[in-house]
């Protein structure tokens, strides 16, 4: 079995996201083009998981459902599958406040050779069919509906940004300007420095952020459920996926 894994927190009970990444490894960051041990499976391997409440129904004044979602197959060709020997889990887990969680609440999907999906919503709803069309798939009782295909990657990073603003910091750093506290947070940065480290990751000054993933693409798993069906331990939710090679 292989498995990894981000997880975000999100406040599903209200209008509220309080999103944390968290990587197993310890590193605060996505999951993307990975060392080649890690991407042997390019179909197993995630890249995000997003947790968020449908905006259309926020705009009413209030959410009923969820949207939890899953890319995987990072800089995925046109004719990327997902595998038949692969299942796919989004976990749930809700509770009355953080950090305590005493519901768990799966979603798991799987695929075959034709790329048919089943999907199934914890022990409540069951879904299956070509999850690559627009409308998706939807469970008997409407509260489960799953996408499953190619997408555009959603995630934004400027990474020739990001390697500037760190070659920038290695400068002052190596010309011992700059200490750290324990943390690992700089204690004398100035403001005129973190303006400039701003810049070189934002639109300032004539520079413009490159997103290094707009031309990318990714499998996406996309689900919208009912907000009752993952809240059962209650409105605080934790939402990580996982990826498992079939025994």
């Amino acid at each position: 079995m292989r498995t990894t894994f981000l997880k975000w927190m999100i406040v599903v009970g209200g209008a509220c996201l309080a999103t944390a990444v968290i990587h197993p490894r310890l590193a605060r960051s996505a999951d993307h083009l990975d060392a080649p041990a890690t991407t042997a499976e390019h179909a197993a391997d995630i890249n995000d998981v997003y947790a968020f409440l449908p905006a259309s129904e926020l705009a009413g004044g209030a959410a009923t459902h969820a949207i939890l979602a899953m890319t995987v197959f990072p800089a995925a060709p046109a004719d990327a599958k997902f595998s038949d020997t692969v299942q796919y889990v989004l976990h749930a887990q809700s509770g009355a406040g953080f950090p305590t969680t005493t519901s768990d609440y799966n979603i798991i999907c799987q695929f075959d050779t034709a790329q048919k999906a089943s999907c199934w919503g914890g022990t409540d709803e069951y879904a299956t069919g070509d999850a690559s069309q627009a409308a998706g798939i939807t469970s008997a009782d409407g509260k489960f509906k799953v996408f499953a295909g190619l997408r555009a990657d959603p995630f934004f990073f400027n990474l020739a940004g990001f390697k500037d603003t760190v070659a920038t910091v290695d400068a002052v750093v190596d010309g011992g300007t700059l200490t750290f506290d324990d943390a690992g947070c700089p204690n004398n940065i100035s403001t005129a420095q973190s303006n400039l480290l701003v810049g070189k990751l934002g639109t300032t000054g004539g520079v413009t952020a490159v997103d290094f993933f707009a031309k990318l693409n990714a499998l996406a798993i996309v689900v919208q459920i009912d907000k009752t069906l993952i809240t059962k331990g209650g409105p605080i939710v934790s939402v990580w996926g996982s990826t498992h090679r079939k025994s």
